[in-house]
């Protein structure tokens, strides 16, 4: 009967969140929390997703393929259907700025995140925030830092404030020198999930990898069964929680 309680518990507490999802690039929300958009979308909660950059991508494959930006928007939106987000904003659409959000000012990132965007923290007032965790991609970090100040706590009257500030997994994740890893603290059981993970993210067609490398569809279902490891669940997404807010 604890165990019953405690679930209607969690997805009562789940199905009333409003999730804004912050990606660096199309893609990133899929590696990182598409099991966990479901859930609350399934549940009846509200999301978004904040895509910050598209633009055309000449591929390190040994091909010299060309991306376009036209693509990696069409594989976004097929995703985002799938998921049934309630709404999303392709920020930049920019060759120039895609993978160099790291030369953007920081200061103008943020104002994108708080106020700018079409799901920006001020207009959709947020309860939950999921940031890329840092690594070594340049745009990741950027990110990263502009939507944790974006974050800052003030007066819930003047700026809107979001209860819970989370850090998002990413399969590159192990190739990180930063002194702050990332240590999950905080999971969501996606064991209902897993497959519309997986399904999510194939449609990112021109991202996908061969099997053996960590970007593969199979890489990522080992990394959500591995996460579930962790919490004696088949599968789960895995996150730094920076705030938590009752």
């Amino acid at each position: 009967m604890a165990a019953i309680t405690h679930k209607i518990t969690q997805n009562n507490f789940l199905g009333k969140q409003t999730l804004l999802v912050i990606s660096p690039h199309a893609d990133d929300e899929a590696f990182g929390c598409a099991g966990t958009i479901a859930k609350i979308k399934d549940l009846g909660g509200r999301v978004y997703i904040m895509i910050l950059s598209i633009g055309d991508l000449k591929h390190y494959d040994g091909k010299n393929t060309i991306v376009k930006g036209t693509t990696r928007r069409k594989e976004f939106e097929q995703t985002a259907r799938f998921l049934k987000i309630d709404d999303y904003d392709i920020v930049l659409d920019d060759a120039e700025k895609h993978l160099r959000l790291d030369a953007i000012p920081r200061r103008d990132l943020i104002s994108l995140i708080e106020q700018k965007s079409r799901v920006a923290l001020d207009r959709i007032k947020p309860t939950m925030v999921a940031l890329p965790a840092i690594s070594y991609n340049q745009d990741h970090c950027a990110v990263f830092h502009a939507g944790f100040t974006a974050c800052r706590p003030h007066l819930p009257k003047i700026k809107h404030f979001p209860s819970i500030v989370l850090a998002y997994d990413n399969p590159t994740l192990f190739w990180n020198v930063e002194r702050e890893k990332f240590h999950p603290n905080f999971y969501v059981d996606i064991s209902n999930y897993l497959n519309v993970k997986l399904k999510a993210l194939s449609f990112h067609k021109s991202q996908l990898k061969s099997r053996l490398h960590h970007c593969s569809l199979e890489t990522l279902e080992t990394l959500v069964k591995l996460r579930g490891k962790e919490i004696s669940v088949e599968a789960a997404e895995a996150f730094m929680c920076y705030r938590f807010v009752l």
